[in-house]
């Protein structure tokens, strides 16, 4: 039969041991979980923090003021003890002085019993009359001769201290405060003594007088003084509560109709309650959550009008644009058999007419996705012959003005959950750029894949992007050197239609640029649609762009953004993917 070890025994310890610090840290999660409510209480409420240092602040004051009361009148109390049996003891003193002047000698029979006769009658006869005074008559010097006398009869050389008995042996008055046991009582004792003067020599009287009365006083009025001081300290943490409840109130009524009035609930305000300083504050609120209010709807109806306007004059140009494009076509057919100065206006007449025609396309998309019409019609795409046909497109455009167009393609299939048609006018608006900033030099269109992403780059090497254009440069209508005439008669929207694509595509359009090195653009697209992005599988910023600060290039985040020379739109690692913190 095995039997278990009594709890005692040394081998049942180990066993309390994972107990024990289970318990513990049991009680240390909880703490830390309280502390934790407790620090984001206080950091939360301001009704907490101002109810919470009023009540700290006035307990100090009201602490303060009650201990200089309580020992203020503890003193008095003493002074006043002092004051009376020093008046006794001075009477005392002259009475038992006349009383032994009687005598020449100490060996005389009848001075004891004066002795005794005037220790009796100083202390006044029944204790319980005299509140407990104890009077004493010594005579150490004639000692044989006279015995000391106390009266009650009670043993006080424990409450007279060496000290106390060498001054008035000194011829002093001296006091103390002594605490003993007289007649079995623990009492706290004021000692007064007194040198009386003989014809025989000196005797000492010592009064012994209870401070119990004073000090029952005393603690009842410290009682006192607390309890006021407790019950005013907690008055003003209720009056701190009230009056930062009237405050902190309207405050967050104020911040609860904000957050609807940022959710879109425009007709949210504020109750006006009186004519205070808090209802100034709601009726300023409401005036300017009625001022928004009109000035979004205004804003609203007028961008509504615009995208209408714009939606309609694009339909209606439709009509004589298909008319005057007839015409114009049925005159370039001809241009062969014209004037020179006619055949090459009839050339400008057909280029101006194509990109007028473009324009119109690219207002109508604009429109559409203003409106929130646009929609994705995604389906598995390989990439790589769309960047095959884009660059085919655009080779006789390059080949005019001296860009070769380089490609870094996988040998392998890209493929992702895209819409074909607005990736291919993404990419081309890209190219188009590159190659119309490119300044005669290469244009290299790389094309990376993960996991999750995918991501098409296009760099160019031409004039770049100053500090902050590339904030910019998907602005409608916006253009890097106005002075600087057009190769390819852009619309000027190609790139903010393109930032528009992306975003359909729940993917990211970023641009990174320095001056004299050129320009780089990412497009990067989830591989299946719907899906959220969060790494790059292409670096933002190329590995030949040189930074200002002379930072790495193979490890660590780049940040470039304005005032650095360079700019990028993300931020992320070094090693191959961008991990995108603010996507455009």
């Amino acid at each position: 039969m095995v039997t278990s070890p009594p709890p005692d025994s040394p081998t049942a310890a180990p066993r309390r041991l994972p107990a024990a610090r289970a318990l513990w840290r049991v009680l240390a999660g909880r703490t830390a979980r309280l502390a934790a409510g407790v620090h984001q209480t206080w950091r939360r409420s301001l009704q907490v923090r101002v109810v919470s240092i009023t009540l700290v602040a006035s307990s100090l004051l009201v602490g303060g003021f009650a201990y200089l009361i309580a020992d203020k009148l503890t003193n008095i109390l003493l002074e006043n003890a002092e004051t009376d049996v020093l008046l006794r003891l001075q009477n005392g003193s002259d009475y038992a002085s006349k009383q032994f002047n009687l005598y020449s000698q100490p060996q005389e029979a009848q001075l004891q019993d004066t002795i005794d006769g005037t220790v009796n009658y100083l202390a006044g006869g029944d204790p319980a009359q005299t509140s407990g005074v104890v009077v004493a008559i010594t005579a150490d010097n004639f000692a044989g001769y006279i015995e000391s006398r106390t009266s009650p009869d009670v043993q006080v050389r424990p409450l007279i201290s060496r000290e106390l008995r060498a001054s008035v042996a000194a011829g002093n008055v001296a006091h103390q405060v002594r605490t003993g046991t007289l007649d079995g009582q623990r009492t706290k004792y004021l000692v007064y003594g007194s040198p009386v003067p003989t014809r025989f020599g000196q005797v000492e009287l010592y009064y012994l007088v209870p401070l119990a009365r004073q000090d029952a006083t005393a603690a009842d009025a410290r009682a006192t003084v607390v309890a006021t001081g407790a019950a005013l300290v907690l008055l003003l943490g209720l009056l701190a509560a009230l009056v930062t409840r009237l405050v902190v109130t309207p405050v967050r009524v104020a911040a609860r109709t904000a957050q609807r009035l940022s959710a879109g609930l425009l007709d949210q305000r504020m109750v006006v309650n009186g004519e205070d300083d808090l209802a100034l504050l709601a009726a300023s609120f409401n005036q300017m959550a009625t001022n928004l209010q009109r000035q979004i709807l205004r804003l609203e109806e007028m961008s509504r009008l615009q995208r209408r306007f714009t939606s309609d004059v694009s339909h209606e140009l439709r009509t004589p644009l298909t008319t005057v494009r007839m015409a114009a076509d049925l005159i370039f057919a001809e241009r062969d058999e014209f004037d020179p100065a006619v055949a090459r206006s009839a050339e400008l007449l057909q280029a101006e007419l194509d990109r007028f025609e473009e324009l119109l396309t690219d207002l109508l998309e604009i429109s559409r996705f203003d409106a929130g019409f646009a929609m994705l019609d995604s389906e598995p795409t390989d990439l790589v012959p769309v960047v095959h046909r884009v660059a085919e497109r655009l080779a006789g455009l390059a080949e005019r003005v001296g860009v070769a167009i380089e490609l870094d393609l996988p040998d392998s299939p890209v493929i992702a959950e895209v819409d074909p048609r607005r990736v291919e006018r993404v990419l081309r608006n890209l190219v188009g750029n590159a190659v119309e900033h490119g300044e005669a030099k290469p244009v290299r269109i790389t094309l990376g894949m993960d996991q999750s992403a995918v991501a098409i780059t296009v760099r160019d090497h031409g004039v770049g992007l100053k500090p902050g254009e590339e904030k910019l440069v998907f602005n409608r209508f916006w253009r890097a050197d106005p002075s600087r005439a057009r190769q390819t008669g852009g619309t000027g929207l190609g790139l903010s239609i393109s930032l528009e694509d992306a975003r359909l595509h729940g993917g990211w359009l970023e641009a990174w640029g320095a001056p004299g090195q050129g320009a780089q653009f990412r497009l990067t697209l989830p591989v299946r649609a719907g899906d959220r992005l969060t790494t790059s599988p292409l670096r933002l910023v190329p590995a030949d762009a040189t930074l200002p600060f002379g930072g790495p290039r193979d490890g660590g985040l780049l940040a470039i953004g304005p005032g650095t020379g360079a700019g990028a739109l993300a931020v992320g690692p070094a090693e191959g993917t961008d991990r995108a913190e603010v996507a455009p």
